[in-house]
């Protein structure tokens, strides 16, 4: 199995925001945003995998800028990390400004997908090699995200999580 690139598994979503997308202050609902940021992670994965996705965690939401009414929506996404049947996905959402054009982010997002069979069993999939400055640091945090949350959620010990005992003990 050959190790890909972030790139090749790059997926983008662009769309408008249309008025029964909205909350009362006429902005894009959180939900909606959080259903269109996984289907683009979702993609990604199968792009990276080509195999059955699912998604396993959504680790972390970052909104920082409302989406009003009428914005076009663009969603980014791609494999940050491989791991033997999971992978991370980076999602950063950007909002372009109706009249300048100029796009700026409004939220970011880390997904976990695992790869299945047609019975729904994990399957391995192909490593990352990430290329630019960003992929590198991705990849490089995706591994103590990882054990973060396998402490976090009682499948690591503390003491076993070797990536973020180095941010300690240097």
């Amino acid at each position: 199995m050959n190790a890909k690139t972030p790139s090749q598994s790059l997926t983008i979503l662009t769309d408008m925001v249309l008025p029964g997308e909205t909350n009362p202050l006429n902005n894009l609902f959180g939900g909606e945003l959080l259903a269109r940021m996984d289907r683009a992670c979702s993609i990604a994965a199968r792009r990276h995998s080509r195999r059955i996705v699912v998604t396993a965690s959504v680790n972390h939401v970052s909104f920082t800028k409302a989406v009003p009414v009428g914005s076009v929506v663009t969603v980014e996404a791609k494999v940050s990390r491989a791991f033997k049947s999971s992978m991370e996905v980076y999602v950063d959402v950007w909002i372009e400004d109706r009249e300048s054009g100029e796009r700026a982010r409004a939220n970011e997002g880390i997904y976990t997908f695992v790869a299945v069979d047609e019975t729904g069993s994990p399957v391995p999939i192909p490593q990352i090699i990430p290329e630019t400055e960003l992929e590198k640091n991705r990849f490089d945090g995706a591994l103590r995200r990882k054990q973060l949350s396998l402490i976090l959620s009682g499948k690591m010990k503390p003491e076993d999580a070797t990536e973020l005992k180095a941010l300690f003990n240097n």
